[in-house]
């Protein structure tokens, strides 16, 4: 890629940017998988699902906050990574796609946290690898190189990805029949898919 420095420098900023803003959606993703798992293995379907639903709705409304955030002080943020004004102003022009990618973060990470508390790990980890191996890194690498559109084509790839799991993971959150899953101790573990 051209102008290697810069554009280091540009992807380091975009994924501690991103790794801060995750931080809250992890926590809520922790909060949802414990409360979810709480609800269903005390018969209650019903409150596991809002509990599902009212983490997700915090997520973005925090998601919200920080984007807003990002988008009135990017420069101010960038700053204190960097004193470079090229470094800087290619920020600015990466902040939409880091916008966009922190929303999806926010979505996936607290509809990963309710795959736990299902008790869906291995569901979440298929959808993790096909979407972000086979489709955002294949994207990805298509628009970098062979699109020249180097930072933007690697963060689009990514945000693809993201987008792809995000949506996985919500439709299979909707297509649930929370009535029909219980965990407990007698009960055996039933699939989203069958349910």
């Amino acid at each position: 890629m051209p102008n290697s420095e810069v554009t280091t420098s540009l992807i380091a900023i975009c994924v501690n940017t991103e790794a801060i803003a995750y931080m809250v959606a992890y926590g809520l993703s922790a909060a949802a998988s414990t409360r979810v798992s709480n609800e269903l293995g005390a018969g209650h379907p019903n409150k596991a699902k809002s509990a599902m639903f009212v983490s997700l709705k915090l997520s973005v409304f925090l998601a919200v906050l920080v984007v807003v955030g990002l988008g009135f002080g990017h420069g101010l943020w960038a700053r204190t990574f960097s004193d470079s004004s090229e470094i800087i102003d290619s920020f600015a022009s990466m902040t939409p796609l880091l916008a966009l990618s922190i929303m999806l973060d926010a979505l996936q990470g607290v509809l990963s946290g309710v795959a736990r508390g299902c008790g869906w790990q291995h569901i979440a980890v298929y959808v993790n690898l096909a979407m972000f191996y086979f489709v955002g890194m294949t994207i990805a690498a298509l628009l970098a190189f062979k699109f020249n559109l180097n930072v933007k084509g690697l963060w689009i790839g990514l945000t693809c990805g993201l987008s792809c799991q995000a949506a996985t993971l919500l439709l299979i959150t909707l297509r649930t029949k929370w009535t029909k899953l219980q965990l407990s101790e007698n009960s055996e573990k039933v699939d989203p898919v069958l349910a």
